[in-house]
């Protein structure tokens, strides 16, 4: 039970959604300065219960109290702005009626979130709409705050200033999130909505997932005693988040290997070691960017920027809003040209766009043939044959939703199924541009659990730092003043090491002397040069390594289209087994050129960097 009397509170609540029992019996009660959070799994009804605390949905049955004079301001998971004109328009309207004329309230609260009262609402990006949303829910200081997803299409720096006004807010605060830092740094006690049920624990979001563990081992334990019909209706649904969770923490430990391997590659260039996958794999290097730089008109997004992506690297991408993060990923994978310097792309590059819209779903078809579309009941995963049931479960659909239409799926449900999709794809490289956009807290377990299982390279724009201090073996930052920078590790290790350098860098111009007439000029460093100067032999093959390569991906092309006549094998074996072994001996030999290639270069940047 919540310290204080309630100011605000639903109990014995029960509505029912579409013939079936969204919850029943649910209770929420919310104090002065409460700072709660409602988790559950995407459809398990918790914008809803928020929808009711808001009074914008009327429930069954149960009881509702506001306590008298008490304000309520809910921000909308979607917030709507037709009818409105400029942002101030859209902020004024939200204003109660005894504050309507109060107007410098809306520009106090713009002004917070960086936004010009003036600007018209159609021409706002997803995240100046959020902060605008955010604005209209802050300028009336109600003495309740309900936020659905308040961080959607927020940058880092924008959610971090959230936090630190959310701490400091004098009201009470009901929060929905996906944010794991978010959460971890705000809130005090949790509300779980789990199978129709609220269960609460007065401690912060960082204490959640220990004791929904013990909470899913005990009901897991007296589910054993229930007949084998009601396991099997779920069973899974438990033990699953149970299992990954388990299996999570091994990853954690596997990915800080990665990283400090990583980082051992930043540090002492030129010792790259990568093991391959079976199946179809690309070259070791998947991206090499030299001295790139972008700009539209007189804004550089870009400048100067050079980085090497091995096969099997997961490089997270952060930034603020507007810094150039989806310019970098189209620059680094070939869709725009940069202004100035060069990018290579490996071989046998097989990408997959991760689609966050969900334009990929057909509303009128079921999950099952949304998967299966060429018919059956199996589907290819990864070049393995999956039952669709089966595959199905893995993103915590219950088997009667394979049969139902998509129009049925909630938004996460929608993007669980968008996931399962593009996920199926071959693929050895993944780019994910914001792909944690409205994924509830277990499917970010499931994607994370499934990219960290993930053979090959990943490159990953996103606001999420949780996620990011998860799964990525290094992180560049842009500035959004055209600098980018990459460093070792997750988001974390990338502010600390950030900070140090920013710290260090006075230091060192004040303890440089300045140059007299009596001064003589600094002598070079020789012995770091000659460690990394390339012999006349290596100089010769690094300069004729890329025309070599060019033609063996060229014989390579050719070898495939010659072997991908069908009629080749039975016709004339002996020559399909000739080209097979021309084509696997081309192959190798374009690899061991590239990592040659590579080493030769990274010593060359060493050599530059001394």
């Amino acid at each position: 039970m919540p310290p204080s009397k309630p100011i605000l509170s639903i109990q014995n609540a029960t509505l029912t959604f579409g013939g079936r029992p969204l919850f029943k019996d649910v209770e929420i009660l919310i104090s002065k300065r409460e700072r709660l959070c409602i988790v559950g799994r995407n459809g398990a009804g918790k914008s809803t219960l928020l929808k009711i605390l808001a009074r914008e949905v009327k429930p069954d049955d149960g009881q509702y109290f506001l306590q008298p004079g008490c304000r309520i301001s809910y921000l909308h998971q979607e917030p709507d702005f037709s009818g409105f004109e400029t942002l101030k328009d859209f902020v004024v309207d939200g204003l109660p009626s005894d504050q309507v004329h109060e107007t410098y309230r809306a520009e106090i609260a713009l002004e917070n979130v960086k936004l010009d009262p003036a600007k018209t609402v159609d021409s706002l990006s997803g995240g100046e709409g959020r902060r605008a949303a955010l604005a209209r829910t802050l300028a009336s200081e109600p003495d309740v705050l309900l936020l659905d997803e308040p961080t959607n299409h927020l940058d880092v720096d924008t959610i971090e200033w959230l936090e630190e006004e959310l701490k400091a807010y004098p009201g009470a605060i009901v929060v929905i999130s996906h944010d794991r830092a978010f959460l971890k740094s705000l809130t005090k006690a949790v509300c779980w909505l789990d199978r129709g049920k609220t269960r609460r624990l007065e401690k912060g979001f960082g204490d959640f997932e220990v004791w929904s563990n013990t909470v899913l081992e005990k009901d897991a334990e007296d589910q054993r005693k229930l007949d084998k019909l009601i396991a099997e209706e779920t069973r899974w649904s438990r033990e699953g988040i149970t299992a990954r969770r388990a299996r999570n923490e091994g990853r954690i430990r596997r990915l800080h290997k990665l990283r400090a391997e990583r980082a051992d590659q930043m540090d002492r260039v030129g010792s790259v070691k990568l093991e391959a996958d079976a199946g179809r794999t690309s070259g070791k290097m998947v991206i090499e960017a030299k001295s790139i730089s972008k700009s539209y008109g007189e804004r550089t997004i870009l400048k100067d920027f050079s980085v090497k992506i091995a096969r099997g690297d997961r490089v997270g991408i952060v930034g603020p809003n507007g810094a150039g993060k989806s310019t970098l990923l189209s620059l680094l994978t070939g869709a725009i040209e940069p202004d100035t310097g060069s990018v290579r792309q490996g071989t046998n590059l097989d990408i997959t766009f991760l689609d966050q819209k969900r334009s990929s779903l057909n509303d009128n078809m079921t999950l099952w043939d949304t998967l299966a579309d060429s018919g059956g009941d199996q589907i290819m995963v990864q070049g393995t044959p999956r039952h669709v049931v089966t595959y199905l479960k893995e993103f915590l659909f219950d088997e009667k939703q394979a049969r139902s239409p998509v129009s049925m799926l909630s938004g996460g449900e929608r993007n669980r199924l968008t996931l399962a999709k593009s996920l199926a794809l071959p693929s050895n490289f993944l780019i994910l541009d914001e792909p944690t956009n409205d994924l509830d807290i277990e499917t970010l377990d499931l994607l994370q659990e499934m990219l960290s299982e993930y053979p090959g390279t990943v490159l990953l724009v996103s606001h999420d730092r949780d996620f990011l201090d998860r799964l990525v073996t290094s992180t560049i930052f842009l500035a959004g003043d055209g600098t980018a920078v990459e460093y070792a590790g997750g988001y974390s290790d990338a502010m600390v090491q950030r900070a140090k350098s920013q710290q260090d860098q006075p230091a060192k111009i004040k303890e440089k002397p300045k140059p007299t007439a009596s001064t003589p000029p600094p002598a070079k460093p020789k012995s770091s040069l000659k460690k990394s100067k390339l012999t006349y032999a290596q100089e010769l093959a690094r300069k004729s390594l890329p025309d070599t390569m060019a033609k063996l991906e060229q014989e390579i092309e050719n070898l495939g289209k010659e072997l991908a006549d069908p009629s080749l094998f039975t016709k004339k074996p002996d020559h399909f087994a000739k080209l097979s072994a021309q084509l696997t001996s081309k192959q190798s030999e374009l690899e061991e050129s590239e990592e040659l290639w590579l080493e030769l270069e990274m010593i060359v940047e060493e050599a530059e960097n001394a």
